[in-house]
């Protein structure tokens, strides 16, 4: 690596911390901002709602709303339909504004959540949580990931209403027919990737992520097989691992052998319509796809499972994926009536509303034995997963500014060069994790 490319971290780094900076500094030059502490109320009147995938959610949060307010009459939800892809910009904007900009309540992802606490935007939930309905009944993978997102040590700052998780997708038709077991186990799943290979019948057993998207991907195959079970050891990342590097070895052995070259380009979007056009046995994705899997094949013909645990007999250790949650504002002139409303939205059946309707994993525990949950048996078993005390959660490093440059821009292509056997796993993984160490202590240069 050159040295000018070295320093461009850092710059990318400082340049987002200095804007968060200037954001704070001139919102309390104004006379109010999103750190303003804001109110109880009296709970009751108007409470301003914004939805993080406006358009896409609206209907259901519409219906949710309604409901609530049947039960609270004395409260009256502004409803505010935000684009996903503009949430994050809109919420910044809103902050150097002042408080006056700012909901009441608002969806928050894991995502950009550092960046919002960072800003002081949103209060501590977790006190709230014990001394309420919600004590105890949320999945404790989302806890974990809500936690370490917030960049706050055992800080809560959303209430985790839904997550997703990385699958491994097979066609139990074919499986049946080979003879095989479903791959609960990472020698089944080597083994069915070798058995259903027919290449020259343009049949094979797995298809790679090798385009957008592919270094996520890699990283949940990675831990799960390694059972490594933190991101980070002290202040350096485990990326690079001895048990990380042969994981990912025998990962990308799998392309152009037992998957199909064209895999190379491939984003999730053309990663699915590889498997469902019926030539592929297993694919590694999340549960965002299953409906077009069920299309496919119907429900009897697909199933998906967990991530299995490592090869070495250790526990199940799932890389965190984005979670979603209700931020409660600092700034709230009535955080007594939004709580009410953050309480009702996550309530088991308002939450499992929402999660049928998203097809996500609810947070709320008491949601699992909802009808459409044990029909969605893939949906089921990840939940459990995500709430079984002897899963470890691999949080990944959202706080991190420069998180999705590192393991987008800057790291796909040499995903592929891997792929092509034009750069080794070490090599890879070094050099992704000196990337991810720079980062990491730039940002802890930043926090003091």
């Amino acid at each position: 690596m050159s040295g000018n490319n070295s320093r461009r971290p850092r710059a990318r780094t400082l340049l987002a911390l200095g804007i968060s900076a200037s954001l704070a500094l001139t919102a309390t030059a104004c006379g109010g901002s999103g750190t303003e502490t804001g109110s109880e109320g009296e709970g009751e009147g108007k409470i301003v709602f914004w939805d993080n995938n406006g358009g896409v959610r609206t209907e259901v949060w519409k219906k949710i709303i309604t409901r609530f307010e049947e039960e609270n009459p004395e409260i009256d939800v502004e409803y505010v339909g935000i684009p996903i892809a503009d949430v994050q910009s809109k919420y910044d904007t809103a902050i150097q504004g002042g408080g006056d900009s700012l909901p009441d309540v608002g969806m928050v992802g894991t995502a950009y959540l550092a960046n919002m606490v960072a800003q002081g935007a949103l209060d501590p939930v977790g006190d709230r949580i014990e001394e309420g309905p919600l004590k105890g009944k949320l999945v404790n993978g989302m806890v974990e990931s809500v936690k370490a997102a917030g960049g706050e040590k055992d800080q809560m700052f959303t209430v985790p209403t839904s997550a997703n998780q990385g699958v491994l997708w097979y066609r139990t038709d074919l499986f049946e027919a080979a003879g095989l077991e479903g791959p609960t186990s990472w020698e089944n799943f080597y083994t069915a990737a070798e058995e259903l290979t027919d290449r020259k019948n343009n049949r094979f057993g797995f298809t790679i992520r090798g385009g957008a998207g592919s270094v996520a991907q890699a990283l949940e195959m990675m831990y799960a097989q390694s059972g490594v079970e933190s991101f980070w050891n002290g202040d350096r990342t485990t990326v690079n691992a001895p048990e990380n590097v042969k994981a990912l070895e025998e990962y990308v052995s799998l392309y152009n052998k037992y998957t199909p070259k064209a895999d190379l380009n491939n984003d999730f979007t053309k990663m699915v319509a590889t498997f469902t056009g019926g030539e592929v046995g297993m694919l590694q994705h999340n549960l965002g796809s299953y409906t077009d899997h069920v299309k496919a094949f119907g429900e009897d013909g697909v199933d998906g499972l967990p991530m299995p645990p490592s090869s070495e007999g250790g526990p199940r250790t799932l890389v965190s994926n984005p979670v979603d949650g209700l931020g409660l504002f600092k700034s709230s002139g009535n955080k007594a009536a939004a709580w009410k409303f953050i309480e009702f939205a996550a309530s088991a059946e308002m939450n499992s509303l929402w999660n049928e309707s998203a097809g996500a994993i609810p947070a709320h525990t008491d949601a699992a034995d909802d009808e459409w949950i044990n029909k969605a048996k893939p949906t089921k078993a990840a939940m459990e997963s995500l709430d079984d005390p002897n899963t470890k959660i691999v949080q990944l490093p959202y706080y991190l500014p420069d998180w999705n440059s590192i393991s987008k821009a800057d790291t796909e292509p040499n995903f592929q060069k891997l792929l092509l056997g034009r750069m080794t796993a070490k090599e890879f993984a070094d050099d992704l994790a000196k990337r991810l160490n720079e980062a990491q202590a730039e940002w802890s240069e930043q926090k003091g």
